[in-house]
């Protein structure tokens, strides 16, 4: 018997869900690229960005056929974030690509503009998976659009 329930509260609320969710497919759309979120509560790694490593691999990230996925990894009581883009797609855009977007995501998030930093950085990486990666008629959406939560 369960004497209190206490509910977890939800890291985002289903309106928030969805419109990161429409944004991803939205930004896939015109790319073989994959882009995924990961969301957790805490970060148990120092560096976030071996978090985000662990996380890529785990969800298959690194199998891509033209090794160009890009992984979105926040820590939303920790204030930690990571952007892990695949080999294929890093070589093309280069390190100064990743450190603008992730100086765009830390400006959202010090805004508490967590939603809509995240649906910008979703198309900006859309757009450059768009230039290097387009659509092409076989290509399929190989991992899913949905946002994965963590601990």
């Amino acid at each position: 018997m369960k004497l209190f329930s206490f509910k977890k509260k939800e890291l985002f609320s289903e309106e928030e869900k969805n419109r990161v969710v429409n944004a991803i497919r939205h930004a896939e759309r015109l790319t073989s690229g994959e882009i995924r979120l990961f969301v957790e509560s805490r970060c148990e790694y120092v560096d976030p960005m071996d978090r985000a490593r662990e996380a890529f691999v785990s969800l298959g990230m690194d199998k891509t056929k033209q090794r160009n996925g890009v992984l979105l990894y926040i820590a939303m009581l920790d204030h930690q974030f990571a952007i892990l883009g695949d080999q294929g797609i890093h070589e093309k855009v280069g390190s100064d690509f990743w450190q603008r977007e992730a100086l765009l995501l830390k400006n959202h998030f010090s805004s508490n503009k967590i939603v809509e930093g995240i649906e910008v950085c979703v198309k900006e990486i859309g757009e450059s998976l768009y230039h290097y990666f387009p659509y092409d008629s076989g290509d399929q959406n190989e991992l899913p659009d949905d946002i994965i939560f963590g601990k």
